[in-house]
């Protein structure tokens, strides 16, 4: 342990919640009112968030995995179907069709974006409408908060047949050509996490945007045990002001008002929090310069919300274990993202093996994620920046 990081006050972890007063004044209003769930907080944070992406209709829930989870059901996922999603993703991006009883199958990453390959997707959807085994849904996921090409994506779902479910988890607030993540202008759907590591957070939580009524209607009822009270949708005469009915097998995956209150006051602040990860990611670039690692490349197209700042350790000989290692110590908390879905026991079972996906594997074997966060110094930066490179020094050929 270094004498900097001894006379350092924090360990540096690799993202964080930033709570202000007026996000604790938020939930405390909460707190002293009559509803703490299914009270006003939760549509007024659907609201909020549905006008800020440009978005339809919005489904506030308890996790983005239940949003996954449930966004499946309604696109028709079930046994005999097939969904396909990036290997260089959390579990979760895949789990969700297994929950439905479909298929799982995964899709190369672009070795410059870390997201899903759009020749590697040709080519893999062309063969498999010759073998009669399309995809019933493919779920791009915008890793590190740096969008999809969606617009090629939405093209093949038309030439293919596919629903397009975006996993925007990192994504809030990111952009492509113009378009806010959530408006679903090429997508079927998209979901959102707010994770306290996330872009803001709600504690746990996560949102379903979409354009579609149906989607919407479908993932109300899913949400809250498939009931409801409304009288259109009852299949009979209602007994009274009490009476409510259970037309789907639904699940508890509600938000809370107290989580809703603060989604609200974090999304008031989420263009400085843009602001601020924007800024961190472009000193980066900067101090990174000079050292052997490769960054995540931004197409022109596509502006991040900086969720992850991921870097490869690219230099001869490098012990990646080691820089970690090296990095934990100092009180960097450096994580890596992902290891690829396919390689996971649970997954091995099913068949996939390491050499399926071989930039997803490559990409994983050199993979660091750098601290990044609306509260990260300009001084910690300088000293992850210096202890990487005091690391690379120590542990591998060459700077």
């Amino acid at each position: 342990m270094n004498d900097e990081y001894r006379n350092r006050a924090r360990f540096l972890s690799y993202g964080r919640q930033s709570i202000s007063e007026d996000d604790i004044a938020a939930v405390t209003r909460v707190l002293r009112s009559d509803l703490l769930t299914q009270g006003p907080a939760v549509p007024e944070f659907e609201r909020a968030m549905r006008e800020r992406v440009g978005a339809r209709y919005a489904v506030a829930v308890s996790s983005a995995t239940a949003a996954l989870h449930i966004v499946c059901i309604a696109l028709g996922l079930g046994p005999g179907r097939r969904l396909w999603t990036s290997p260089n993703t959390f579990v979760a991006s895949a789990n969700c069709a297994r929950y439905c009883g479909a298929e799982v199958d995964f899709v190369d990453i672009d070795p410059d974006t870390l997201n899903m390959s759009v020749p590697a997707l040709t080519v893999k959807l062309e063969a498999a409408r010759r073998d009669g085994k399309l995809p019933t849904v493919v779920v791009p996921v915008h890793f590190g908060g740096l969008p999809c090409d969606m617009a090629a994506i939405a093209e093949l779902a038309k030439r293919y047949g596919f629903s397009v479910l975006e996993d925007a988890s990192h994504a809030v607030g990111a952009e492509y050509r113009g378009d806010r993540i959530g408006s679903c202008r090429h997508s079927d759907v998209a979901v959102f996490s707010f994770h306290p590591v996330k872009v803001m957070t709600t504690g746990e939580g996560g949102m379903i945007l979409t354009n579609d009524k149906s989607l919407w209607e479908k993932a109300c009822l899913l949400r809250s045990h498939g009931t409801t009270r409304d009288p259109a949708q009852l299949v009979s005469e209602t007994h009274g002001s009490w009476y409510y009915q259970q037309i789907l097998l639904g699940y508890n995956y509600r938000m809370t008002d107290i989580q809703a209150a603060l989604g609200t006051a974090q999304l008031g602040r989420l263009d400085d929090f843009l602001v601020r990860r924007n800024l961190l990611a472009r000193r980066y670039d900067g101090l990174l310069s000079g050292l052997a690692v490769r960054t995540q490349t931004a197409p022109a197209y596509a502006r991040s919300a900086h969720h992850l700042y991921p870097v490869r350790l690219v230099g001869p000989n490098v012990d990646r274990r080691r820089v970690f290692d090296r990095l934990r110590s100092a009180g960097i908390g450096v994580n890596v993202h992902y290891i690829p879905v396919h390689t996971q026991p649970c997954y091995s079972d099913l068949g996939f093996r390491f050499g399926d996906f071989p930039e997803a594997e490559r990409y994983y074997g050199q993979a660091v994620s750098l601290p990044l966060h609306y509260e990260l110094t300009e001084d910690d930066q300088d000293y992850v920046v210096t202890e990487l490179a005091r690391a690379l020094a120590e542990h591998s050929g060459v700077v």
